[in-house]
């Protein structure tokens, strides 16, 4: 039998319910047909050659998302199905009508439970579905805003079900998360497909994400000019960090943490560095309990003080409104029909999943009679709380369920398990029926809601997984909505004509000033380190495989020099042998001052600091992540071929530092890189010298330590070039010390940290000296009075150079007291200490 055109082969659709892509006869729907074509067209090949392309632009994007309770969950990559979602121009019209509707619903709810409370009044809404709810917050009522809507952003998850209508499934009200992740299945995708994107007529996103900036920008206070809006994270362990750094940085927002921010005078500001910037709005992806710890949750590390009553005064917009929580109550589900007619006086266009309350006695009797066919579920969404599916309990647990529904009523729901429809998707590289749901995407304006032209699709796990949900291991899909003819092409940037003259100086939090500092400084010391540590992996191939005279002294003298930079003393780790510990110093990512341990801080450092880097930085960030996990694996029996993966590691990590010289805004954030990096750089010089030149060694082996020394520094070419013969102690002390040409001097590290450390903005009197340039300034002038012959010459009676120690001793002590006076002076909290209560939690 000759195969249909648009016949997609290995391809079983779903007949116990809808399928998205065919009709029950197995013909292909019309809207899905050209993609079924260029489908069937490809081979197993062309697949998984997109596949890996896919997977490519995600990890270089450095896309992931947490998963709470996983060992790997901060790693995990973001999971895209290549094959999207469609659906056809003329039903997603119903499908916005529907949903600008129900926010329409909501934000006249919203208003009403935080104003004159009519619906409880009349008996539309019993007060207990409010008042016992965790997300009324009293001290948020009544709402504030000149605006007509106070619920600003909203999300709703839709579910096709067996009737071919969109249901909605549940509202997302207090901090809607995946617009993000939506705009970035939408780039990867149209890479990897772009004939078949282009081709295909889908409408564009960047219309919807132009509304979303100017809504937030309408939503500051009356009269303020340039407003400056800000997206508050609750931190890189959050679920969804990766997103609310994306946005930050497409929209143009500064990222902040609680901690930035401060409230004085009923006005909140962003603390940057030397300077206060009132902040305007605030996009929040904290829960709103979270958000003020003197008048909502006291022991919370992630709000603001006084966030409540700035908000109270209208001095700032939070989006969403603190207290909008309270409308996830999926309960609100059996009265919002009422609510709707009370309100529109009409039906809501699309339906919703049919909900029993259990705090009345029928509805109550209803679940409990007929809890094998229910999904039951707790009124107040909670970390790690899933719906329990009737279905797929046990008389025991049936039983169990129906007793804490019995002793708590009020706390539960019961809802209609509706068979979800199935879109086709690709698993391992053939195409499989998996359940669907869609979170659609909403912003106010003045005259209404805009509807994201997508969305963000979620499949299951496997083909028979109803739980549809990335902390359950589901599948991501970019959402293609058709349309008859070609989208206009549209951007975010304004028209040519538009003059854009900006008076706000780029922000910079403290905690961002740290992050980077420290992001700078944990690279320079990975990379310092990996280049000591390839010399002494040469030298312990040279002993193990050469008799050759003065090896095993090389050695040891080189591993003491290790031990000093990394701050590890030989034989004061876990292990017995010479290549274990050098095992360990390289590999094992615990080990406090060992090469992957300084590579995971930085890594650590870098998530918080995405904003100042390019995408080309971001990418070599993420290729190292991916090179950190290589490195972590290497076994004993590989140690011989570590110096391969140090020479990569080596080449990215400079390649990171160009690109950070040649592409980050010459501001505060690059001063703070460059500081961190020069004074590592100058400290990790002196830890080498101190462990290589001080001790006085025998002629050959102090040769050999001296070739090391300046391998290691990348000067050994340098020093021939000027010098003939085995290198000496004296003219390698002025190279590394005194050259000023060589950007690996301490010289040079110093010149540079006089000129970036008097450039930092202060509040003092501009005649007054800080601290940290004190300090550098002092170790400049012992620079310039050191005596070179005396510094090279060793003290008989002790064996070392004694003053050379204690030269580079006076260097080590005021290059870290600069350190501490950067920390002290730019990085501390203004607040003072606080302590830690609360983990990051989710959104």
């Amino acid at each position: 039998m000759q195969r249909k055109e648009t016949e997609i082969p290995h391809y079983q659709p779903y007949m116990a319910g809808y399928d998205e892509m065919c009709m029950p006869d197995g013909e292909v729907r019309p809207h899905w047909a050209y993609l079924a074509r260029v489908l069937a067209g490809l081979n197993q090949s062309e697949l998984d050659q997109r596949r890996a392309e896919a997977n490519r632009l995600l990890r270089e994007n450095g896309v992931t998302y947490n998963v709470y309770g996983d060992p790997a969950g901060g790693q995990r990559p973001w999971p895209l199905d290549l094959i999207p979602f469609l659906i056809p121009s003329e039903e997603w019209r119903r499908i916005e009508s529907g949903l600008a509707q129900r926010a329409e619903v909501l934000n006249l709810l919203l208003r009403d439970i935080y104003g004159p409370r009519d619906l409880i009044r009349r008996g539309l809404l019993p007060s207990e579905l409010v008042y016992g709810h965790p997300g009324f917050l009293r001290p948020c009522s009544p709402l504030t805003g000149r605006k007509p809507h106070a619920l600003i952003l909203y999300a709703a998850d839709l579910a096709r079900g067996p009737d071919g209508r969109m249901w909605v499934l549940s509202d997302r009200t207090q901090a809607p998360s995946g617009t993000g992740y939506a705009l970035e299945n939408r780039t990867v995708l149209s890479q990897v497909f772009p004939s078949l994107y282009r081709d295909s007529h889908v409408h564009r996103l960047a219309v919807f994400f132009r509304e979303l900036r100017a809504s937030l920008a309408g939503y500051a206070p009356a009269g303020t000019d340039e407003p400056r809006v800000v997206i508050l994270t609750p931190g890189p362990l959050n679920e969804t960090y990766f997103e609310h750094a994306y946005l930050a940085n497409y929209l143009g927002y500064n990222l902040v943490r609680g901690d930035d921010l401060m409230v004085r005078n009923g006005r909140v500001w962003i603390r940057s560095l030397k300077r206060l910037e009132q902040v305007d709005v605030i996009w929040r992806r904290v829960d709103d309990t979270y958000c003020d710890p003197l008048e909502l949750l006291p022991d919370s590390d992630l709000g603001i003080p006084g966030l409540v009553e700035a908000v109270r005064q209208g001095h700032v917009t939070v989006v969403n409104p603190l207290g909008a929580s309270v409308l996830e109550n999926p309960a609100l589900n059996a009265f919002l029909p009422g609510i709707a007619q009370y309100f529109l006086g009409q039906p809501l266009e699309l339906p919703t999943v049919a909900t029993w309350w259990c705090g009345r006695a029928r509805e109550r009797r209803h679940v409990l009679a007929h809890l094998d066919r229910m999904v039951v579920r707790t009124i107040h969404r909670r970390v790690g709380a899933r719906p329990i599916y009737g279905p797929l309990l046990s008389s025991e647990e049936r039983r169990e369920v129906a007793h804490r529904i019995q002793t708590q009523p009020h706390l539960y729901v019961g809802q209609e398990q509706i068979a979800l429809s199935c879109a086709p998707t690709l698993v391992e590289g053939k195409l499989a029926a998996h359940h669907a749901v869609l979170r659609a995407f909403l912003i106010a304006r003045d005259d209404g809601y805009v509807v994201m032209p997508g969305g963000l699709t979620r499949v299951g796990s496997s083909g028979d997984n109803l739980i549809v949900s990335n902390q359950a291991g589901g599948i991501a899909k970019d959402t293609w909505i058709i349309a008859s003819e070609p989208e206009k092409q549209t951007s975010l940037l304004p028209p040519a004509t538009a003059a854009i003259v900006s008076t706000q100086p780029p922000s910079l939090p403290p905690r961002a000033a740290d992050n980077l500092f420290w992001f700078a400084r944990y690279a320079e010391r990975a990379e310092q380190s990996m280049r000591l540590m390839r010399t002494v992996l040469t030298a312990y191939q040279s002993s193990t495989r050469f008799e050759e005279p003065h090896h095993p002294e090389t050695l040891e003298a080189l591993r003491q020099t290790l031990s000093r930079v990394t701050g590890l003393l030989p034989g004061g780790m876990p292990v017995s042998d010479s290549a274990s510990e050098l095992l360990a110093i390289l590999a094992d990512s615990q080990l406090r001052g060992g090469i992957a341990f300084n590579l995971r801080v930085m890594l650590e450092a870098a998530q918080g600091v995405r904003d100042p880097l390019s995408s080309d930085a971001r990418q070599l960030v993420n290729d190292l992540r991916e090179r950190l996990t290589t490195l972590e694996r290497l076994s004993l029996d590989q140690l011989v071929e570590a110096e391969e993966h140090l020479n990569h590691l080596v080449t990215a990590l400079a390649g990171l530092s160009g690109l950070v010289m040649e592409s980050m805004f010459r501001g505060e954030a690059w001063l703070f890189w460059e500081i961190g990096r020069r004074l590592e750089r100058g400290l990790s010089l002196v830890s080498l010298l101190r462990g290589s030149l001080v001790p006085a060694r025998p002629r050959p082996v102090e040769t050999n330590v001296l070739e090391a020394v300046l391998r290691t520094c990348d000067n050994l070419m340098a020093y021939r070039r000027l010098h003939n013969g085995a290198p000496e102690v004296l003219p390698t002390l002025a190279l590394l010390l005194l050259d000023e040409l060589s950007p690996r001097s301490l010289k040079f590290q110093l010149s540079r940290l006089e000129k970036h450390t008097l450039a930092l903005p202060r509040d003092s009197d501009p005649l007054e000296l800080s601290e940290e340039i004190r300090c550098v300034l002092e170790a400049a002038a012992a620079m310039r009075l050191l005596d070179l012959t005396l510094l090279a010459s060793p003290d008989p009676a002790m064996g070392r150079r004694q003053a050379l120690d204690e030269f580079l001793r006076q260097i080590e002590r005021l290059l870290r007291a600069t350190s501490d006076a950067l920390s002290r002076d730019y990085f501390t909290d203004g607040r003072g200490p606080r302590q830690l209560l609360r983990a990051e939690m989710p959104t």
